[in-house]
C-alpha cells in the first residue's frame, strides 16, 4: 500500500475526470504539466483532479506536485505500468486521462478526449501521426520503424483500427479499464491496455494529438531496443496461433507428407526427391513443427494462468490438451512406438552379428523411429512443464503484493 499526499482543499465534490501522470524524477516539467491540466479543468468547467503516481522520485517531485495542488500517491513497485495501475486504482474520477509528465503532451488540449468519452467511448487513444510530431519530438527509429511496425502488428493480429498503439496520451472510462485486470508493470503496459480492450470489445476511438519535444535535460526512461522487444514479445504472446500454431501445423503436415512419401518410396513420382536424405530432413521438420505447436500451447497456458485475458475460442483446445492427460498418453505411445522401431532394427542387426547394414534399408526404418521417439519425449516433458507452470502461477498469485491503492477523495 502506498502513501497518499493530499493537497489542502475544502469539501469533496463528485469528480468526473482524473488527469493521471506517472512520475519518476520529473521535477523540471511536472509543475508545468500540472498547471496546464488544472487550467484545462478550470476552463472547461469540469470537476476533476490531477493525480501524480510517483514511482520513487529522488528529486523532490512528490513535494513539488503536492505544492502545485495535485494529489500524490507513492507507488513502491517500479515500472511505468506499475505506476499507472496504481494510479488508475487510486483515481476517483469516472474518466481518467493519462499522460507523461515530461511536457511532451499539452494537457490544455484534452477537450476531444472528454468529448469522445462523454459520447460513450470507453477508450480514447491519441494519434501523434495524425496530430503532428514536432521536430526532435520522436527519434527517427521510433517514428519510421518501431511505432509503425508494432502498430501494424496490433491492427493485424487484434483487428484494431488504432493507428498509434503507443501514444502515451489516452483517456478511458475507469471502471471499464479496471475490469480488464491490467497487470504488466513495464512499458508493455501501453500495448496490454489496447490489446485487452480490443479483445474485450470495448468502444475505442482515436483523436489527433500533437507530440512536442519533452522539457527534460536527461535521456527519457524509454529504452529503444529493450522496451521495443518487450512490446513485440507481448504482442506475440497474445497471438500464439499466428506465431506458433499455424506455422507449426503447416510445417508438421508438409514434413509428415514428405516423410511418408520417402518411406514408401513410390517409383511413379519421377524426379521428386524421396530418398533417405529427404526423409531425414522431413523428420527434422516434423519434430520442429510439433515443437512449435507445443510452444503455442505453452503460450496460451501462460497467458491464461497469468490472467492476461480469456483465451480465444480457437485456443481453448490448447488449455484442454495442456491440462488433461492426452499429452502424456500420446507422448507415451509415441515414445514406445519409436523405441519399438529402433529396437526392431537393433534386433535385426544383432541377428547378423552386428555386421554391416544396408544404409538405405536401415535409415528408412530408423529415421521415423527416432522422430517418434523425439516427439513422444517432447510431449512427456511438455506435460511436466505445463503442470509446473500452472503451479508456479498459482503460488505467485498467492504471494504477489497488490499494486492497487484504494481511492481517497481529496479533503477526506
Amino acid at each position: 500500500m502506498g502513501t497518499v499526499h493530499l493537497p489542502a482543499s475544502g469539501k469533496a465534490s463528485p469528480i468526473e475526470l482524473t488527469v493521471l501522470m506517472p512520475c519518476l524524477n520529473e521535477a523540471q516539467t511536472l509543475s508545468t504539466c500540472i498547471a496546464k491540466a488544472k487550467a484545462f479543468l478550470a476552463h472547461a468547467g469540469i470537476s476533476g483532479e490531477v493525480l501524480v503516481a510517483d514511482n520513487g522520485s529522488t528529486d523532490g517531485s512528490q513535494e513539488l506536485a503536492a505544492s502545485c495542488g495535485a494529489r500524490v500517491i507513492d507507488v513502491p513497485v517500479r515500472g511505468y505500468g506499475a505506476a499507472l495501475i496504481a494510479g488508475i486504482d487510486a483515481a476517483v474520477g469516472r474518466y481518467v486521462i493519462m499522460g507523461d509528465a515530461d511536457d511532451s503532451y499539452d494537457f490544455r488540449t484534452l477537450a476531444p478526449f472528454v468529448a469522445e468519452l462523454r459520447q460513450g467511448s470507453q477508450l480514447v487513444m491519441g494519434n501523434r501521426f495524425r496530430g503532428g510530431i514536432l521536430p526532435s519530438a520522436m527519434p527517427p527509429l521510433h517514428r519510421y520503424l518501431g511505432n509503425p511496425v508494432l502498430s501494424f502488428m496490433g491492427r493485424l493480429f487484434f483487428k484494431s483500427k488504432i493507428g498509434d498503439f503507443h501514444c502515451g496520451l489516452r483517456g478511458f472510462e475507469r471502471e471499464a479499464i479496471r475490469q480488464l485486470e491490467l497487470c504488466c508493470e513495464g512499458m508493455e503496459f501501453a500495448s496490454e491496455m489496447i490489446v485487452k480492450a480490443s479483445l474485450s470489445g470495448l468502444r475505442v476511438a482515436e483523436v489527433p494529438t500533437v507530440l512536442s519535444p519533452d522539457g527534460r535535460d536527461r535521456p527519457p526512461h524509454l529504452r529503444t531496443w529493450r522496451d521495443g522487444w518487450r512490446h513485440f514479445r507481448f504482442l506475440l504472446l497474445f497471438t500464439p496461433r499466428w506465431l506458433f500454431l499455424y506455422p507449426g501445423v503447416v510445417l508438421t503436415l508438409l514434413s509428415l507428407t514428405q516423410l511418408l512419401l520417402a518411406h514408401c518410396h513410390p517409383v511413379n513420382l519421377g524426379r521428386w526427391p524421396v530418398g533417405i536424405h529427404t526423409q531425414l530432413f522431413a523428420a527434422a521438420g516434423m519434430v520442429v513443427g510439433y515443437q512449435t505447436m507445443l510452444f503455442a500451447m505453452g503460450a496460451v497456458l501462460a497467458r491464461h494462468c497469468a490472467r492476461l485475458n480469456t483465451p480465444h475460442p480457437r485456443e481453448r483446445w490448447a488449455l484442454r490438451a495442456a491440462g488433461g492427460g492426452w499429452l502424456s498418453i500420446g507422448g507415451a505411445l509415441a515414445t514406445l512406438a519409436g523405441l519399438a522401431m529402433c529396437a526392431s532394427l537393433t534386433w535385426q542387426w544383432g541377428r547378423t552379428g552386428f555386421g554391416a547394414l544396408d544404409p538405405e534399408t536401415a535409415m528408412r526404418q530408423i529415421i521415423p523411429g527416432v522422430a517418434l521417439l523425439l516427439m513422444g519425449t517432447q510431449s512427456l516433458l511438455a506435460a511436466i512443464f505445463f503442470a509446473a507452470l500452472r503451479s508456479a502461477f498459482d503460488l505467485r498469485r498467492g504471494a504477489r503484493p497488490a499494486h492497487g491503492i484504494e481511492p481517497e477523495l481529496p479533503g477526506t
